[in-house]
């Protein structure tokens, strides 16, 4: 009788290194498999549920997909951590405290409310014996607990989540009672949305004597949180920091939103999470605060932590207080890791140190590789190829315009788009310039930033280029809804343009037998290339519009390039009318969207 294969329950899509730990395989051998079918694959890429079945039956198993419980509409857009559970037994599957960010204005309160809430729900006996700041505590309300991410600030907020990590279930948008909603009250709203949370607002300052309530719901509702007094579905808590009155609502509040969640883990599996803290401390060495999302981390487990690994030797709560084990939603402080860890970073705990060294290991080489490639841009053109390989379900953009009377056609004309199942989603819109703040969002969203008759700041252009970030600039509306439009049906062709790398100035002019008119120049700036393209300026006017280098000599040998500072050689192709004083500019064509 033949025997029976095992089964192997794989989800929608699955990167490959997660596919080998399924079969107990190593990548390599996964890989193999793939390839021999005509499938190219990194180890960190992910394939489809089809593709996986192939590989998993030839190497001997059998593929089911995932039995969990169909997903409500809810739950379709979750945040990707928060099905870290797929997979798992569901019947392991119990409720965890829920894990709440606190973002809005820079002055409206968040830092006070955070310690409002820490001093008056720590639990019993300990509120005399906080040693540390770890980034994240929890409280007790009614027997049931929350944990509250004590880094206040969407930049925070987006920082980890640019780095792929998701640590929130719940948002409290802090809005001052006296203030109103603020143009950075929205950019924490758009944060927020991006991130698929829901919001609970706490109207904070409610003692003030000149607190507006209802000029702040109104500001609510111009930007879509209407609250639930005005039949909408966003709970509005008047708090007060300062007073420490109306905590208990919020808190109550925020139990009542997760109540309708489906915010769950599987506390017998291995621990899996996130870093909020690395730091180097001189008496203890390496420290990471970790928050579990999954399983329960034990005082002795191997942890693999972005790019560092190591042993748990201790570990604490957010009192100081020494515990060996932390269950889902609990944030705690360990040493033992060989390095500080990034915050954002997620982290695992595996069998044996050799599988924390190859990982780590490979995770160093792909950070390097990463370095020396630069940053990956999600650009426009590419998006509809994106869509078809599985990395993009929808485009997301963020959308700045000179004035209102530009931003609200735009908007609405984008909205309307859709190509087949691929469509728009404007994930904040406002009025000015390109910021920072608005590269930030981008980047943490995988989104591109429109901008509409406004330009983008120096900071912003930096952290662009940095992140690989694609900033679309446009002064015409029909050109802007095109380009979107023909992006969304993969027929958008890229821009390339002319950047100029290094500059060299004419000195001489020698005649060489067979060979023509050399220039000899001095660079001044950059560098010049073999492969460049050349043009000639003399004055203001150029006379030589472009063309390939013939020679490249410094001192007889040819080179491919030279730096400023020095002197070479140089023949065009085409163009023999050098005279001392003029200008070579080299340049190259580079793809800027």
């Amino acid at each position: 009788m033949a025997k029976e294969k095992q089964i192997i329950e794989v989800p929608d899509f699955v990167t490959v290194r997660d596919l080998a730990q399924m079969i107990g395989s190593s990548p390599i051998d996964v890989m193999k498999q793939l390839i021999s079918n005509g499938i190219m694959a990194s180890i960190n890429q992910q394939i489809d549920f089809d593709t996986a079945a192939i590989v998993i039956e030839e190497l001997g198993y059998e593929a089911r997909p995932v039995t969990v419980q169909e997903k409500t509409a809810d739950e379709k857009d979750l945040p990707q951590w928060r099905h870290l559970y797929d997979g798992q037994d569901p019947t392991k599957l119990q409720k965890r405290p829920p894990v709440v960010t606190v973002l809005g204005h820079v002055d409206h309160g968040k830092t006070s409310l955070l310690d409002a809430i820490r001093s008056a729900h720590v639990t019993e006996g300990e509120a005399g014996g906080i040693t540390q700041h770890i980034g994240a505590y929890q409280v007790e309300l009614q027997g049931r607990k929350i944990t509250f991410l004590d880094t206040p600030g969407h930049e925070a907020f987006t920082a980890m989540r640019a780095r792929g990590a998701q640590g929130a279930d719940v948002a409290v948008l802090v809005v001052a009672a006296d203030d109103g909603v603020m143009p950075t009250t929205k950019e924490a709203i758009a944060h927020a949305r991006a991130a698929n949370v829901p919001i609970v607002v706490a109207m904070n300052k409610i003692d003030r004597p000149n607190a507006n309530p209802e000029r702040v719901k109104q500001g609510l509702a111009e930007v879509g949180l209407i609250p639930d007094e005005w039949d909408g579905d966003t709970l509005v808590i008047p708090v007060s920091a300062r007073e420490k009155t109306g905590i208990e609502d919020l808190l109550e509040a925020i139990l009542l939103i997760t109540d309708d969640l489906t915010i769950v883990a599987n506390p017998d599996a291995k621990a899996a999470g996130t870093v909020l803290e690395g730091r180097i401390e001189k008496a203890r060495g390496p420290v990471a605060t970790l928050l579990v999302q999954n399983g329960t981390l034990r005082k002795g487990d191997i942890v693999v932590a972005g790019q560092a690994m190591g042993r748990i030797r201790a570990m604490f709560d957010e009192n100081g207080k020494e515990i060996k084990q932390a269950e889902p939603s609990r944030p705690v402080s360990v040493i033992g890791l060989d390095e500080a860890p990034q915050p954002g970073d997620s982290f695992e705990v595996v069998a044996k140190d050799r599988q924390a060294r190859d990982m780590v290991g490979e995770r160093r080489e792909n950070a390097a590789t990463a370095a020396r490639r630069g940053p990956q841009a999600v650009t426009l053109d590419d998006i509809f190829a994106r869509f078809e390989s599985g990395e993009a379900k929808e485009l997301n953009l963020i959308v700045k315009a000179d004035v209102q009377g530009s931003l609200e056609p735009i908007v609405n004309s984008l909205q309307d788009l859709r190509v087949g199942d691929l469509a728009v989603k404007v994930l904040y819109a406002e009025v000015g310039n390109i910021t920072e703040n608005d590269v930030n969002l981008a980047s943490a969203s995988g989104a591109i930033v429109i901008g509409f008759g406004v330009q983008a700041d120096n900071a912003a252009r930096h952290m662009a280029d940095s992140n690989g970030i694609d900033i679309r600039q446009y002064n015409i509306i029909y050109k802007l809804i095109e380009d979107v439009e023909l992006a969304l049906k993969g027929m958008l062709e890229p821009v390339y343009e002319d950047v100029v790398i290094g500059t060299a100035e004419i000195r001489q002019v020698f005649k060489i037998p067979r060979a023509g008119k050399i220039a000899g120049v001095f660079v001044r700036d950059g560098e010049i290339r073999r492969n460049a393209q050349v043009r000639v300026r003399r004055g203001s006017e150029i006379i030589y519009p472009g063309g390939n280098v013939s020679s490249l000599k410094r001192f007889e040998e040819d080179v491919r390039e030279v730096r400023a500072g020095y002197e070479c050689g140089v023949s065009l192709s085409g163009f023999e009318n050098f005279q001392p004083g003029d200008i070579l500019e080299f340049y190259v064509s580079q793809r800027v969207s």
